[in-house]
């Protein structure tokens, strides 16, 4: 009986996957100062970006001050409107280095990948980027004026809302950050699923466990006691990852 001829075909096709192209042996101390560079070069992107934004901070604060509407703002601290700005500089720089960041780390651990890893680089980081800013959106647009009306209305008849601005920006950046990496999950499903860990139907029977973990997930991330805000989060965790298992099952069709 002939043996099937398209077997070792398709085996050599997906050892060729798990090979590394392009191997070269390099050194510990030439890994080591490659990673130095690399650093060297985000850091620069991270202070120059950084220096920027404090440069044009005020209308930066005047942009994360808008979903608060009416209420009036106090600095109740010699230089709390400084170190306010630093902080929003800071949080600005991040996010707009972050593409010159995430490319030295991709440049850093790209030799040691195997072909298939590559294969699903250039989708990874093109659809993290899209969901974090996704993520900074639903944050700014409803998370935010949620949770800022559920504290304007409760207090409405007893205190006038005057806000310490360092007390404000703590919030408000703190939720858009978290709320901007909340929104990786698909990501971190769709690498699973690409790389044969986990398949489809693994993600959906763990389904109960998953609302569980939104919701604890909702509560930390939100720097408010409000569960107007909570669920907001927790509902949008939750679609995130069956909007995963959808991705996955184009991944993993058969599976």
């Amino acid at each position: 009986m002939n043996p099937d001829p398209i077997t070792p075909v398709l085996e050599a096709a997906s050892d060729s996957l798990d090979e590394t192209p392009n191997d070269v042996e390099m050194s510990l101390f030439d890994h080591l100062e490659e990673l130095r560079q690399r650093i060297f070069w985000a850091l620069m992107a991270f202070g120059v970006t950084t220096v920027g934004c404090f440069v044009g901070v005020k209308p930066l604060v005047q942009f994360l001050e808008a979903p608060a509407g009416p209420v009036k703002f106090l600095q109740m601290a010699p230089g709390e409107f400084f170190f306010v700005s630093l902080k929003v500089a800071a949080y600005g720089g991040l996010i707009l280095s972050s593409p010159l960041i995430l490319y030295q780390i991709i440049g850093f651990v790209l030799p040691g990948l195997t072909r298939r890893e590559r294969r699903i680089l250039a989708p990874v980081v093109f659809g993290s980027s899209i969901l974090f800013v996704l993520g900074l959106a639903f944050a700014y647009g409803v998370l935010v004026p949620a949770a800022l009306q559920f504290f304007l209305n409760y207090g409405a008849d007893v205190v006038e809302p005057l806000w310490s601005i360092e007390r404000y920006f703590e919030f408000i950046l703190i939720l858009l950050l978290g709320t901007g990496l909340a929104f990786q999950i698909p990501v971190i499903q769709f690498i699973l699923s690409a790389l044969g860990l986990v398949s489809p139907r693994q993600m959906w029977s763990s389904w109960r466990y998953v609302i569980l973990a939104a919701v604890v997930i909702g509560a930390i991330l939100t720097p408010s006691t409000d569960p107007l805000t909570q669920m907001l989060l927790a509902g949008a965790i939750a679609g995130l990852y069956l909007g995963g298992i959808g991705l996955a099952i184009l991944v993993m069709p058969n599976r």
